[in-house]
């Protein structure tokens, strides 16, 4: 099996559970290929097999690789996204962050994953992401998102209005700091802190969430994921921010957005004994009262 590591960030007390990794991995005979930037923060502290390779760019990635691993939280596995698009390789997250809604393995559990692995012993789960259509030049081929599109004001203390329109209907001009497109995976991070619900990855939806909304009446609001979104900003300033997931860039109030379901889904690989629920029930510590 061809099995692709990807990291980010480099901390020292990763670097057992990261070894761990790699001896799980060669005992089970897998060809190795590492993310080679993040490869480099380890350089001289890790025993590699001999038959270590590298990747640095989606074509090399999506040439022979049976899975990829994303190594770090929730964020790292969003920044797999651009290198694996949609070529279907299943995307497993081994968390050595904080809050870890994608990266549902933890760093106790990365030997039983392996061996799971290996059994094809998992589930895949289909995530929908989003695409901004319109306009074309900002993100170029990378404009798609896992988790939400988001719009902000800009180095600045005045309001924006984002006026929203869903299928060519004016659904609200939102009044506030900004506004968050959500889809069902993005659901348990930015949206669900803004107020936003929570959405199961098989809903076949958006959420637009207002960021501290100066209309209090204005709430969330869940849309069917086949509609087209338009977007269109007014305020004081000429250039505000807008994110999709890990990647940002200015943009217009003459811009007019259009957003859309992407043409098409990541694969995320799920462990057996885990499932949405439960990882939303232990992330967000549901049940547990402590004052016994």
């Amino acid at each position: 099996m061809n099995i692709a590591l990807f990291g980010k960030s480099y901390a020292e007390e990763q670097i057992p559970f990261l070894q761990l990794l790699i001896d799980e991995l060669a005992a089970h005979k897998a060809s190795i290929r590492f993310y080679e930037p993040y490869m480099e923060k380890f350089s001289g502290l890790l025993k590699l097999p001999s038959n270590i390779g590298y990747f640095t760019s989606h074509e090399e990635l999506a040439n022979n690789t049976d899975m990829l691993f994303s190594i770090g939280g929730d964020g790292t596995l969003l920044d797999t996204i651009p290198f694996v698009r949609g070529s279907g390789i299943p995307i497993l997250g081994i968390n050595l962050g904080r809050m870890g809604f994608l990266s549902s393995v933890s760093k106790e559990e990365i030997r039983e994953a392996v061996e799971n692995v290996f059994k094809s012993d998992y589930v895949l789960e289909k995530r929908a992401l989003l695409t901004l259509t319109e306009p074309t030049g900002i993100f170029g081929d990378l404009n798609f998102a896992l988790n939400d599109l988001t719009i902000y004001r800009n180095n600045t203390t005045s309001l924006i209005v984002v006026h929203v329109f869903v299928d060519d209907l004016f659904l609200n001009s939102y009044w506030g700091d900004g506004l968050i497109v959500s889809t069902p995976t993005g659901s348990t991070a930015y949206s669900l802190a803004a107020g936003g619900p929570i959405i199961s990855p098989g809903s076949q939806n958006f959420i637009i969430v207002p960021i501290a909304s100066h209309n209090l009446t204005v709430r969330p609001i869940v849309i069917q994921d086949s509609s087209e979104i338009k977007i269109r900003i007014e305020g004081r300033e000429e250039k505000y921010l807008m994110t999709m997931d890990s990647r940002h860039s200015a943009i217009s109030k003459q811009d007019e957005l259009i957003i859309r379901r992407c043409g098409f889904n990541v694969n995320l690989v799920q462990m057996k004994n885990r499932d949405f629920y439960s990882t939303v029930r232990d992330k967000l510590l549901w049940g547990r009262d402590y004052r016994n």
